[in-house]
């Protein structure tokens, strides 16, 4: 069942993710253990998709996801079922904050295409009959743009970016064409590599590159990502500074990627992490046309369990509204709740509480 949408993003939205339940936890280790099979698996997470689904819906969500339960991390499982791209164990994690992130990445292996097989569809389908049609259905993917984090290109297989960059374009048109055949009409796009661009150091470049020519880059494979896209399919950015067991990567506002590609990204809506001051100010709102995409703003944290006050979240999202019309803004938590598997520092009710909190806060806004 396809739902027809019109208001996406919404007022009260969120990121994606949720934390995994224990029982997901569990008979992960059993099937690792090989004391369950692959289909005993699958079909617990099933049922753990199903009761999540329920409880978006009854804290009044209007867009729902799978809480990306069939994951481990928020973008290799997406990446390693392309044709080209296989997932590895490196030497070392992602540094982040106090802690390094458990060692997983995905690398080139060969010309980039997509798998007309590729999982996440045929769990789109199953997710979506699960819903049947009571919200809409979120579908959450990693950005064409993660495929140009530094040591995921062979050189030796694409010496030229360009041609690379081509390559990823078009795998991802036939991704975005395969999940809205497959029903999907609400898709976000999730892009770390982006927000690392506006920080001073730009951590997830090579060198090889300066700033501006790696912002343009990003922009071009977006737009050339969403050219001709089905008119129904809203499609949203989500900028991420890194999220990993309530820790974070890097710092940096949006100013220096604000005139590019807030400005000229071609997707319906951004969510935006505006949960601490490692986001900057409000100012580079200015640069999204008016009348464009809608702004989530992430003024919400995933990373704790404590909810805000209601009082300051009304002030900043007014403090927004200098910027950018009230009607173009809708608010969110700054990321999910459990990017990896291993997920946030806090318990699955404090999750529910705050989700319900902001559907709530919005409400009263709008």
């Amino acid at each position: 069942m396809t739902v027809t949408v019109t208001k996406a993003p919404f007022r009260a939205d969120h990121v994606g993710s949720l934390l995994r339940p224990d029982r997901i936890h569990l008979a992960r280790k059993k099937f690792s253990d090989g004391l369950i099979s692959k289909e005993e698996l699958y079909s617990i997470e099933t049922e753990e998709i199903t009761r999540i689904v329920d409880k978006q819906i009854e804290i009044g969500l209007e867009a729902v996801t799978d809480g990306e339960f069939r994951r481990r991390f928020w973008h290799t499982d997406f990446l390693e079922h392309l044709n080209g791209v296989e997932g590895y164990i490196p030497d070392k994690g992602f540094q982040f904050k106090d802690e390094e992130t458990e060692r997983y990445d995905v690398r080139v292996t060969g010309k980039v295409s997509f798998n007309p097989d590729h999982p996440h569809i045929k769990e789109f389908l199953e997710f979506n009959e699960i819903v049947g049609g009571r919200a809409v259905a979120k579908q959450t993917i990693p950005s064409p743009n993660q495929l140009f984090n530094k040591g995921i290109r062979d050189e030796t297989i694409y010496p030229d970016i360009e041609e690379y960059a081509k390559d990823v374009i078009q795998t991802y048109r036939e991704a975005i064409q395969a999940f809205y055949d497959a029903g999907v009409r609400y898709l976000q796009l999730d892009d770390v590599y982006i927000a690392g661009l506006s920080s001073t150091d730009i951590p997830f470049n090579d060198g090889k590159y300066e700033r501006e020519q790696l912002i343009d880059l990003a922009l071009r494979v977006i737009n050339g990502v969403l050219e001709d896209k089905p008119e129904d399919l809203i499609v949203t950015t989500h900028l991420c500074r890194g999220n990993y067991r309530s820790t974070w990567a890097f710092a940096g506002s949006y100013d220096l990627i604000a005139p590019t590609l807030l400005a000229k990204e071609k997707v319906n809506g951004f969510f935006l992490e505006y949960d601490d001051e490692r986001s900057g100010d409000f100012k580079a709102l200015q640069h999204i046309p008016r009348g464009g995409a809608r702004v989530v703003l992430g003024v919400f944290t995933s990373k704790y369990g404590e909810l805000e006050d209601k009082e300051k979240i009304k002030a900043r999202v007014e403090e927004a509204s200098q910027y950018i019309p009230l009607d173009q803004l809708c608010i969110s938590p700054q990321c999910g709740f459990a990017s990896t598997h291993h997920g946030n520092k806090l318990t699955e009710e404090q999750q529910w509480a705050k989700l319900k909190f902001i559907v709530d806060t919005a409400k009263e806004i709008w």
